[in-house]
């Protein structure tokens, strides 16, 4: 499925150039946060910097591959793509290596591969292809059910791998159909739930049910189009059993550390032996994180002269926690910087997504948006500890090879697709 033509294409170096922007100040980061040392060797592969020059390198060769392949290729076997992800990922429960807790890795000699982050790509084709058939009808509930499926599949997958952050990802998914026409009830739904699920917890179920209950009696009674009364009552029914659950699954269902992390987001703890206790052990790196960034100021410290960066001060600095650096050396301009080259690639994504002429290139374009969106949501908000702390990577930005190249394969695919358009013209 390689083309042998030697017809020029085109490709949109916009968002190429952002690409390789984040990369490149990324690997930047990642060398100030694990060098160890004066003298730095920049192919030494003991130390990540080094590794993750290789790995950028390798990067180069995937993307030559993604290009040269026919845009065809990825409509035609989306749905053996993602059958073979899902198998990689059911693997990982025999032959799966346990890293901090979470059996997410193949160990392939001296390295690691976690399929799951390349499954939210075989998930975007294989979304993009249902949706896109001519059989399909989005707002038709049978086909919402087929979705969600193709969905929760790997979600649920990941999640009993102790992937919490991969699973949280597939939620961003609902965008995509909302913009394919799904009703906007399931996201309301979703956002209202999730919202008294954080009342509950803060303030308990009576409370957060008495609030819930003069909402839906406000919006009956105010609103022009009054709703069946039937449906109003069902709506708060709704409301007080999630109301009333939820402290059943936070107790029951999540693991200790989960609950602590929800706990000292939320306050919730009264214990101030134990508060003591959860802070030393959880919000270690939180405190250090937001240490590392406010002391960067306005201009920052300078590349590798942040002494908490070099102190180590900040553990996994160089994975989850590398918006750190950038604010400290970096400072308030290095920050702003990377959260607008973000942005202006999720737009830039976006904006191809709405120029395409294929139904599968639109789906998939605003699929590679929100998965990108989501971890850059939490990963930014979980750093300045606006969330719960919740490992995720920041997208090119984070050490490993993993999520390098399926950040590479989810953006390049849809760079590959866009190209029909512009060599269209």
């Amino acid at each position: 499925m390689i083309r042998n033509s030697n017809k020029h294409f085109k490709f949109d170096w916009i968002t190429i150039t952002l690409f390789l922007l984040l990369t490149g100040f990324g690997w930047l980061n990642i060398l100030s946060a694990s060098h160890s040392g004066n003298v730095i060797e920049y192919l030494d592969f003991s130390q990540p910097y080094g590794k993750q020059l290789m790995f950028i390198f390798l990067t180069f060769g995937l993307i030559i591959l993604l290009l040269a392949i026919e845009s065809k290729f990825y409509e035609r076997f989306s749905s053996l793509i993602y059958i073979v992800s899902m198998l990689s990922l059911v693997g990982l429960f025999i032959f799966g290596k346990n890293v901090n807790g979470a059996t997410s890795w193949y160990g392939i000699g001296g390295m690691t591969l976690q399929p799951s982050e390349f499954a939210k790509a075989a998930t975007a084709l294989a979304v993009a292809k249902y949706v896109s058939d001519l059989n399909t009808d989005i707002k038709n509930f049978k086909d919402q059910l087929k979705t969600f499926v193709i969905i929760i599949t790997p979600a649920l997958l990941v999640l009993l791998q102790n992937d919490t952050g991969s699973t949280i990802v597939y939620a961003a998914f609902f965008f995509v159909l909302y913009r394919e026409g799904l009703p906007k009830v399931y996201l309301t739904l979703g956002l209202a739930a999730t919202l008294i699920a954080v009342l509950s917890l803060k303030f308990g179920a009576i409370i957060t049910s008495v609030i819930a209950s003069l909402i839906i009696a406000t919006f009956h009674f105010l609103s022009r189009k009054k709703p069946p009364i039937i449906q109003s009552i069902l709506a708060l029914i709704v409301c007080i059993v999630i109301s009333v659950s939820i402290k059943f699954f936070y107790q029951n269902i999540l693991q200790p550390h989960q609950q602590d992390r929800i706990s000292l987001w939320l306050r919730l703890e009264k214990d101030p032996v134990k508060l003591k206790q959860m802070k030393k052990t959880f919000a270690y790196n939180l405190n250090e994180s937001e240490k590392a960034i406010s002391s960067g100021g306005v201009t920052g410290k300078g590349f590798m002269e942040g002494t908490r960066t070099t102190g180590k001060f900040v553990p996994e600095q160089h994975t989850d926690y590398i918006f750190s650096t950038v604010g400290e050396e970096w400072g308030f301009i290095g920050t702003s910087f990377v959260v607008i080259v973000f942005i202006l690639l999720l737009l830039r994504i976006l904006h191809l997504a709405e120029l395409q002429k294929s139904q599968f290139s639109r789906v998939y374009g605003y699929g590679v948006a929100a998965i990108i969106f989501m971890h850059f949501l939490i990963n930014i908000g979980m750093v300045m500890g606006l969330i719960p702390t919740i490992g995720i990577p920041l997208p090119l930005f984070s050490y490993g090879g993993s999520g390098l190249w399926a950040f590479t394969i989810l953006i390049f695919i849809f760079i590959k697709l866009d190209s029909n358009r512009i060599n269209e013209w």
